[in-house]
Formats: structure tokens, sequence, C-alpha cells
């Protein structure tokens, strides 16, 4: 940039361009700041941006832009996608792809030989995840990989791309996904030299039809669906974990059930600090067929006393509640006292627990195969630790409070499934 140059001194042109430009309009986290990686990882929700991001990474690799390109002009790109009628449509021609978006010193697609040509003399060769053989050969100094989670090949596809990934000063990648658990993505995720970014689709709502987040919302939020198409995160099921991710979505009901009776079960952590365990808060209640109903999950992390014991009391109170079951096996007598510091009218049930965490969870995992324990509710950090919760606890070395409070609630409801009928509602 010349000394002395400011905004006043653009032509009426060359102001249009820089307004034109994508920087000005970028969100933060479709840029890789701060680091020059081989590998960009953007992973996001539906409409999220991908596919823009995607795009403009290109257009900026072959101009020079940083910081996409650090000022190197690449010319030789590759385009990866599912199929190769998914590359033409989505990666080139689609609403958000690069022919929709250059305006200055635009390419053309040669159909025939499947390529972008700049006029500066850049070609994009597009590929597709069903030939992985096809990138044996050509070599790259670029490549946008698109929706990695779908490719029929994708280790073999992306692992010969790397293979031609070797011209050039700095070759460099950027891959574009919908978070799927496969073992590709997982290796990505877990090699240092990637950079990750997580997109949301609501960070990109200003650009898309109006209603559409609030409808997807309003269908697929707290869901592992909406989870994984919506906020990108990435959901996996553990292999030895007691429960399924398609298991908990089955117990999901809309209409909650006439309930006879309705307790709330406590997990105290040892202690209060910081460091310390959650302190596991979840209801439950019996419905007249006998099965159970998860109502909540009220779980409080690194809480006092005084303040886990206040939210237990208070979801006791708005559930409408028979008692508080409480495990004591970690502070005895104090944890019944800690709840009636809060309210002295309150009963509660001491349990302590004589067998491991597993095995007590055991029998409740099977009720849920049995569809005798059902969800009233999306319950996303429940069904996280559910789902993770294996023969050695959680993949985190953290303790199961959820899971452990979830558990106490249900055994105590099928043990007492005889109690006298009393038709509970959630007032």
């Amino acid at each position: 940039m010349q000394r002395g140059w400011s905004p006043a001194n653009l032509t009426a042109e060359q102001a249009e361009r820089v307004l034109a430009e994508w920087v000005g309009k970028a969100r933060i986290e479709q840029y890789p700041i701060g680091r020059r990686p081989r590998t960009f990882l953007l992973i996001g929700g539906r409409g999220s941006g991908k596919t823009r991001t995607g795009a403009e990474w290109v257009d900026a690799a072959v101009r020079g832009l940083p910081p996409f390109s650090y000022a190197l002009k690449h010319r030789r790109i590759a385009l990866v996608g599912e199929t190769l009628a998914d590359a033409r449509e989505v990666m080139i021609e689609g609403p958000s792809g690069i022919l929709s978006l250059v305006r200055q010193a635009r390419p053309r697609f040669e159909t025939s030989r499947r390529r972008l040509v700049w006029p500066c003399g850049a070609v994009a060769q597009i590929f597709s995840a069903e030939d992985p053989d096809s990138l044996r050969g050509p070599q790259f100094e670029a490549a946008w990989c698109d929706e990695i989670g779908k490719w029929k090949n994708a280790e073999a596809t992306f692992d010969m791309l790397q293979f031609g990934l070797r011209l050039g000063a700095a070759p460099r990648q950027i891959v574009t996904t919908t978070p799927k658990p496969t073992p590709l993505i997982r290796r990505l995720l877990g090699d240092p030299a990637t950079l990750t970014r997580r997109m949301r689709t609501d960070d990109n709502a200003a650009n898309l039809a109006e209603g559409f987040v609030g409808a997807m919302r309003k269908r697929y939020g707290g869901t592992r669906l909406g989870r994984q198409e919506l906020d990108g995160e990435l959901i996996e099921d553990r292999e030895d974990a007691l429960w399924s991710r398609a298991a908990l979505e089955a117990a999901f009901v809309a209409e909650l059930p006439e309930l006879r009776r309705i307790v709330v079960a406590v997990d105290p952590p040892a202690s209060s600090r910081k460091t310390s365990d959650a302190c596991g808060i979840v209801a439950a209640g019996l419905a007249e067929d006998g099965r159970v109903t998860v109502l909540a999950d009220a779980t409080q992390r690194a809480a006092k006393p005084q303040e886990w014991a206040a939210a237990a009391v208070g979801l006791y109170h708005r559930l409408q509640a028979d008692c508080l079951v409480a495990e004591v096996n970690q502070g005895g007598d104090m944890v019944t006292a800690v709840i009636r510091s809060v309210d002295t009218d309150v009963p509660v049930r001491a349990v302590r627990a004589r067998r491991g965490k597993w095995i007590r969870a055991e029998p409740v995992a099977l009720l849920y195969a049995q569809g005798r324990v059902q969800h009233a509710g999306r319950f996303s950090e429940l069904e996280d630790e559910m789902c993770d919760f294996g023969p050695n606890g959680l993949s985190n070395g953290r303790s199961p409070d959820r899971v452990d409070a979830l558990v106490w609630a249900v055994t105590e409801l099928m043990a007492d499934k005889s109690a006298e009928p009393r038709v509970r509602g959630l007032g």
C-alpha cells in the first residue's frame, strides 16, 4: 500500500470494489486468524456459511489476499466434493459457489475438462471422492475439500490428495463440513497441525430466509440431528457405553403422561471447589402404566452446598414432588441437614451406594431398552453423559453426576410401583 493512501483518494469504482470485498462482511471464525495452518477445518451447521467461506478461500488463494493466502498467489488448486455433480453444483455454480461470488477477473468453467480457469492462468480442477485414484498424478498448491463427512472413500481420497499437495512455498487446504463422527473427521480433529473453527446456523441468520432458523429450532432444537445440523456439534456414540443416541431419541415423548409419583434425586459433590464434581439433580415421575418419565435436569456445577440444596428444593416445589432422594456416601447426615436448612418440611430419603456406578446403572439402561423409561424434554448434557458412560466411567475422567442422579431417581420409582396412586400435574 502506498504511503499517503486514504479512503478519500479512491475513485468511485475503487470504492465500490473495496465495499464488495468479503473481508468487511465475514465473521471472525471464518478466517484462520493468528495461525498459518496447512489444514483449516471449518465445521458448521447447515446454512452457517461453510460453502461461502470455501469459495472465498479459493478466490483469495488465486488473488494472493491475506489472511487466506498470506500474499502467495496459488495457480494449481484442487476442488474435491462428494461427487463430480456436487463439486460443480455446490462448490462452483451454487448460490455460494465460486462463480456466484467472484466479481473481479471471473474464471470460466470448462465443462469438458472439469476445471475453472482464471484470466491470470490459475486453474482449479474438480475431483470426486468416488474416485480416489483420479488424484494420483496431479500436483497442487492448494485444495478445498467440501463435506468430507459424506465422502464415500473419505480416507483414501484425502490421502491421495495429500500426496499431490506439494507445489509452492506453502501448500494448504480448507476443509468445510457438517460434523459427523467419521474416522477422517476424528483424525483431523486430533491432528495438532489442523486449525479448527466451528460455526452455528444461528450465526448466519442474517443471510438466511426469514423464519428459517426459528422453524428449525422449533422442530429440531435439542435433538441429536439439530445439534449436528444446526449447532455444528460432533455427536458420537461410545462403543462400550450403556446408552446410545438412537435409544435416547426413541425415548423422547412430546406429551407428558399423568404421573402418580414424582421424585427429585440429588448426587452431591465431595466439595464446592471449582475443580470439584457437579451436583447431579434429576427429576423423574412414575406414570399409571408403570413407566418412568424423566422431567428435568437441574444439575449444578461448582455449587456451594446451600446453592445446590436450594436448586434441588426449588425443583421439588416446582414439580410438586413427593420427596428428595439424596445419596449420602460423600456427606452422610450433612447432606440431609443442608437440604433441611433450606426447607425443614421437605421429605428426604437418604440412599447409600453399596455397588459401583456401572453396576447400579445397568438395570436402568435395561429399562430404557425395554421402553420403560422416557424423556419429557431434550436434556443435552444429561444425554451426552449417558452416551459417554462406559465401564470405566466417562471418557474425560470426571464423575458421571447427572447419570448418578438419573439412576437414583429411576431406581427409586421402579422400586415403589405399588405406591398409592396420586395423579400429579406440573402446575
